[in-house]
């Protein structure tokens, strides 16, 4: 009995009780004291299946097979309960000491089996069958707190739980046909899905199609617009480009004008320089001679005389070379400019030909790219619309071929229908007319059977009612013909005689009934004495009425 270093697998606690324990203590490692025990703890879960077998609200059978995970929970409180109440076998002893204590012993899962499935029948109780098929994870989730709650006075806890299938027992198909139905369902769903799927691609394909052309169509007609504006645009830059050459053409015309003329004058201001120069080279050479005084005073005064005459000479003359010059830069100025103005007004002229020109085949261009973007346009529309037409037309078939197929399942339903009555009908005439063969030999044949069903419907009644209905209000006229012999001899011409005598009778009533009347010779005829002859007279006013008649 000497102490001990106790220490527990990853999985597992250390349950110790003795000397200087209250109660338990949960540890996972300690040093055992004399007077002290030691027992290891698993805490790892294991999995419990059962078969739990229920009944409903509507006390309908149904097996329900679920899987538990289950094992005790990693606080020290539920350990102490699972350590005190589930440690060793049902009747309380541990009969290894030394081994660990599992959650898997057979009286742990009794206790957990018994929770199980009071908590699910008093749930299921409660519930009808269709409420637990469609909402088994409501139903799951009741179970498991439900379990969870009586599991934790034990210090278990539910790691998970798995509720499978509902199960039919014995003779009961109700999940079997829940599942018939649901599958049928959604087959017929499935196929009206398919079908409307196709539709709706088929739909959106033409659509997509519809769309794509018409945006071709618009991206054509502003590519062919964006077209003519750049050729617009082209038109009126060369025309500006035109322009701006003419007008650097004319100033440099104009340049080359005025640098001529002032050529001009700057020669003839050198040639008068020229000519100042050689005058006074002159006077210095004279000046210098070595003459005599007055020679030098004589040819002085003679040169300076000359001089004067000359200056006054080459002044007129420069003054007459200035004025001529002049003129002629004035007469070759106004050419010029008179020129310069011509070809101005040319070229003005041309240009604004030119523009107008330029002008007229950009808007004759332009007018025809919009006719053939507006064609292109009109043809892209038309073609999208016919597209459209033909697609509306298919799904307008679809839609008509599928309305032509659901009246002919309803007609065909309704002739089975009207097919089903017609044979209940006919056999319940069957069964009629075996009862009426019945009655009928009770009632000694079908003549009895017969006017025992004229009694019952009354159809005695009935054909007395018609044929005092139908002579209602008659007034017949009954004649009585007496044509035999009266005293019964035999009489040779009798035959003859009741011939004759049936005649005035019948006309008469012919008459009466019909209104067609005999002719005046016949029905004037006298009427028959009391053995149907004449008297004398009468045959003698019938023999002249005759002649009288004969003449007409």
């Amino acid at each position: 009995m000497g102490m001990w270093y106790h220490v527990s697998e990853p999985n597992s606690y250390l349950a110790v009780t003795g000397a200087y324990i209250g109660k338990v203590k949960i540890t996972k490692k300690c040093l055992v004291l004399p007077f002290q025990k030691v027992r290891k703890i698993s805490i790892t879960p294991f999995d419990f299946s059962m078969s739990l077998q229920a009944m409903t609200s509507e006390k309908l059978s149904f097996s329900l097979p679920a899987v538990f995970t289950i094992g005790p929970d990693d606080t020290d409180e539920a350990l102490q309960k699972y350590a005190v109440l589930l440690t060793g076998d049902s009747d309380g002893q541990v009969k290894n000491s030394k081994s660990s204590i599992a959650t898997g012993r057979n009286h742990v899962q009794d206790i957990v089996k018994g929770i199980i499935e009071g908590e699910t029948r008093s749930i299921v109780s409660n519930m009808t069958m269709e409420e637990l098929f469609n909402n088994r994870r409501l139903f799951k989730a009741q179970v498991t707190d439900g379990v969870q709650k009586e599991l934790d006075q034990f210090g278990l806890r539910i790691y998970n739980a798995n509720v499978k299938e509902l199960q039919d027992m014995g003779e009961s198909k109700y999940f079997e046909s829940l599942a018939r139905k649901a599958q049928q369902g959604a087959q017929s769903q499935a196929q009206v899905d398919v079908a409307h799927a196709l539709m709706v691609g088929q739909v959106g394909a033409a659509e997509k199609e519809g769309q794509t052309k018409q945006q071709i169509a618009k991206i054509n007609a502003q590519t062919a617009v964006l077209e003519t504006e750049r050729k617009v645009e082209k038109a009126n830059a060369d025309q500006i480009l035109r322009t701006r050459e003419i007008e650097i053409a004319r100033d440099l015309q104009l340049d080359q004008i005025a640098a001529n003329r002032m050529a001009e004058r700057k020669d003839a201001e050198l040639q008068k320089g020229v000519e100042e120069k050689r005058a006074a080279m002159e006077l210095e050479r004279l000046r210098a001679t070595k003459v005599t005084q007055a020679q030098i005073d004589r040819e002085s005064s003679q040169h300076q005389t000359d001089a004067k005459q000359y200056s006054f000479q080459k002044e007129a003359d420069a003054a007459a070379y200035s004025q001529q010059k002049q003129a002629d830069g004035n007469a070759y100025n106004e050419q010029k400019e008179a020129e310069a103005e011509m070809f101005r007004s040319a070229r003005n002229a041309e240009a604004a030909m030119y523009k107008r020109t330029k002008q007229a085949e950009a808007e004759l261009f332009s007018k025809e790219k919009e006719g053939q973007a507006l064609f292109v346009l009109r043809e892209k529309e038309g073609q999208a619309l016919l597209v459209l037409k033909e697609k509306e037309a298919q799904a307008n078939y679809i839609v008509k071929e599928r309305d032509a197929e659901a009246k002919f399942v309803a007609a065909e339903r309704q002739a089975e229908a009207s097919y089903i009555a017609r044979k209940k009908e006919a056999d319940g005439l069957k069964e009629m007319a075996s009862a009426y063969g019945e009655l009928s030999n009770v009632l000694g044949g079908p003549q009895g059977l017969m006017q025992y069903l004229m009694l019952q419907n009354g159809t005695f009644e009935k054909l007395a009612h018609a044929n005092a209905t139908a002579i209602n209000g008659l007034q017949p006229k009954i004649n009585v013909w007496n044509t035999g012999s009266q005293d019964g001899a035999a009489d040779s011409m009798a035959p003859i005689r009741n011939l004759i005598q049936t005649l005035p009778p019948m006309l008469s009533t012919i008459q009466e009934q019909t209104g067609m009347t005999a002719p005046s010779w016949l029905m004037g005829q006298p009427q028959a004495g009391q053995n149907g002859e004449m008297s004398v007279d009468e045959k003698a006013a019938a023999k002249q009425k005759a002649r009288l008649n004969g003449r007409h």
